[in-house]
């Protein structure tokens, strides 16, 4: 019951959170501060392993398709397709949800402890609205990360690929350009969007609801990067149900 309780708790606090809206001029100020957090403080993690994740899937596939039956330009269209349709939008999202999910819900959980919620609810301010809709909007600049991410990965695959021994240059970005879809990379930037609400939102839903002192703001955080984490596999796997199949 307390599972079902706490589903129905989250979708009403999404509902919630866009009636009552803060002031523009407010609101403004709260949106660039959260891009600068959220976006702009996760460029540097996200390009660091993506770059170095691609070069181990390089490397990996390079070393178990050393027949020499099978052409050298494979490598790269492993690894594109490996970037492209996975590692980018989905594992990416779950590196995220450690790191944005628990920021947000620790300082939101914070916020709890010290009363500054009940604060904002004593003016007449929607809190909701006002905490959680800023991140629900800088977050919608997460597909610029994401493409970055696949950017880097492709790149960092090329760096082994070269520098290895694997293949040519040549050989490693025929096999990028081969048999590509664009519908694949419209299917990654769809689950991006989907993956942006969830790490705006349940984390914000653990950091909003959570009871007691700064022991359980670490606890809360926690339990968001887990349930964060689960969202995401699960709808992964029904995005590429509907969207692939």
């Amino acid at each position: 019951m307390t599972y079902l309780h706490n589903i129905g708790a989250y979708f009403l606090m999404i509902v919630e959170m866009f009636r009552k809206p803060t002031k523009w001029t407010v609101m403004k100020q709260l949106i660039l501060k959260d891009i600068d957090d959220l976006i702009i403080g996760s460029l540097g993690i996200a390009a660091f392993i993506s770059f170095f994740v691609g070069g181990v899937v390089t490397i990996q596939t390079a070393l178990n398709i050393d027949s020499p039956l099978i052409p050298k330009y494979l490598v790269g269209f492993a690894t594109r397709q490996s970037i492209i349709l996975e590692f980018a939008p989905t594992f990416m999202s779950i590196i995220m949800a450690g790191k944005v999910g628990s920021f947000i819900t620790s300082s939101i959980g914070t916020m709890r402890v010290t009363e500054q919620i009940d604060a904002l609810e004593v003016m007449g301010i929607n809190s909701l609205n006002y905490l959680v809709f800023p991140k629900f909007i800088a977050l919608l600049l997460y597909p610029f990360i994401i493409s970055i991410a696949m950017f880097l990965g492709i790149l960092g695959g090329m760096a082994a690929c070269v520098y290895g021994g694997f293949s040519s240059l040549e050989d490693y970005i025929v096999g990028i350009q081969t048999d590509f879809e664009t519908f694949h990379v419209i299917y990654a930037f769809i689950k991006t969007f989907v993956f942006a609400f969830i790490l705006a939102t349940v984390p914000s839903f653990h950091g909003y609801f959570m009871k007691g002192g700064a022991l359980e703001v670490g606890k809360a955080s926690t339990t968001s990067f887990v349930w964060t984490s689960v969202v995401i596999i699960i709808l992964n796997y029904f995005l590429t149900q509907m969207l692939l199949s």
